[in-house]
């Protein structure tokens, strides 16, 4: 099979096509026929060697989403058959024409949505879920700050948490990007160039504070986020693109009777990967399918020109999500 692979730790250009032989797959896991991959900014970390892959999955073939047929099912595989249409998400190995997955990691693509728009979800979409509404336990009708509105990941918090029930502001760096995200359904997109988060969300919600914060920036966010939260707040982490080591008033947390938290997808069991695919087929999936929720998709590229897209990711000069076509 073709593949896309990390041929050493470095810039986009060591992504090169090269022939790989065809993975293996075990008694509960499908072959996919990958159509397309979704890149992700865990790929461009992978790439540049700050990311390594758990032990079992290809070291050197990134891509964590991917959509496309079933090749071949696990003598204990009891839901899919040779054939069906599947987005998925995956520990690595995306960026290639076939990939090997458990089957609970697996969904159906709704009709309504082409490979390309089904190989932009599963990363973003499992990411939110798992941090917004498991972790951070977002209740209908409480506010979500997501930071990197215009994101894969923002794309997929402002539509998921408007659909069901809640009140959404982000930030985003230009007017463009504001301007986007609340046509997308955010109440309120705050300029991190030109305003202070802190001081609009408090402004915003009369003083009180958001319920929940998705945070994957940290760094010097992180005493902005400890003010914006309300009583009983979720501060919930995923990234910190800005640093780690940071400063926290515990006071604050300790008076206001805050949760700071986060998590780390990439390495969690199988049981816990289908188990959230299994709350998006039952609360996001009929969303995708009658087009409440929509795919936002900025630019796709062949997989032979992966490192096209890696450059595009890395300027961060997109709305959406990057998908590689195969």
């Amino acid at each position: 099979m073709n593949a896309i692979v990390i041929t050493h730790p470095g810039g986009p250009e060591v992504l090169k096509l090269e022939d790989r032989p065809t993975p293996s797959f075990g008694p509960n896991e499908v072959l996919v026929k990958v159509s397309a991959a979704g890149v992700n900014r865990p790929d461009v970390f992978q790439r540049k060697g700050n990311y390594p892959p758990p032990a079992g999955v290809p070291q050197d073939i990134p891509g964590l989403e991917i959509a496309g047929t079933i090749a071949e099912v696990g003598k204990e595989v009891t839901r899919w058959k040779i054939g069906d249409k599947v987005c998925a998400l995956v520990m690595g190995g995306g960026y290639a024409e076939y990939c090997n997955v458990p089957e609970g990691q697996c969904l159906p693509i709704p009709d309504n949505l082409s490979f390309i728009e089904a190989a932009s979800l599963a990363e973003t979409f499992f990411t939110v879920w798992s941090n917004v509404f498991d972790r951070g336990v977002l209740k209908k009708g409480e506010s979500l700050l997501v930071h990197g509105g215009s994101s894969g990941i923002g794309v997929a918090a402002i539509q998921m948490a408007k659909a069901l029930g809640n009140t959404v502001y982000v930030t985003a760096g230009s007017d463009e990007k504001c301007q986007f995200c609340e046509d997308l359904g955010a109440d309120k997109a705050i300029n991190y160039k030109k305003q202070n988060f802190a001081e609009v969300i408090k402004e915003l919600t009369d003083g009180k504070g958001v319920n929940v914060i998705l945070d994957m920036i940290g760094g010097d966010y992180t005493p902005g986020n400890i003010q914006s939260l309300a009583e009983e707040g979720r501060l919930v982490m995923i990234n910190a693109m800005k640093g780690k080591d940071v400063q926290v008033d515990l006071s604050a947390v300790m008076r206001k009777r805050l949760v700071i938290t986060g998590s780390m997808l990439r390495s969690r069991e199988i049981a816990f990967k289908a188990a959230i695919a299994q709350n998006l087929e039952k609360h996001i999936w009929p969303l995708l399918a009658s087009g409440k929720i929509k795919p936002v998709i900025h630019s796709v590229f062949p997989a032979a020109e992966a490192s096209k897209a890696h450059q595009l990711m890395e300027s961060g000069d997109l709305v959406g999500k990057v998908v590689l076509a195969f």
